[in-house]
């Protein structure tokens, strides 16, 4: 694959934007979740976490990262999106959009 052809973390970002937590209605990346991003010829690979090991909607998120991405990468592109508890989140992690959002500004 080209490394030309793969698109830059900022662009990886920007499509993990359109994934909104259906329980907190903020995208991921405000949120703090996305931990990683790496985009290079060998693919692109995101780690990312919940609020919680016990969310109810981490299979749905994690599907959605991965369609978020694919849609912004070139057909074959190996997505690879992983699922850590390391560190654990905490409200710090998010942006002051997300902050804003819960009024904790």
């Amino acid at each position: 694959m080209n490394a030309a052809t793969v698109p830059d973390e900022s662009v990886v970002r920007d499509a993990l934007a359109t994934v909104i937590d259906p329980e907190a209605g903020v995208n991921i990346v405000d949120l703090g979740l996305v931990y990683r991003v790496e985009a290079d010829s060998a693919g692109i690979a995101v780690d990312m976490t919940m609020t919680t090991p016990a969310c109810p909607v981490a299979d749905l998120l994690v599907a959605q990262t991965r369609d978020a991405i694919a849609q912004v990468a070139p057909p074959g592109t190996p997505i690879d999106v992983r699922l850590v508890w390391e560190p654990i989140w905490n409200p710090s992690m998010m942006t002051g959009v997300a902050k804003d959002h819960f009024g904790w500004s």
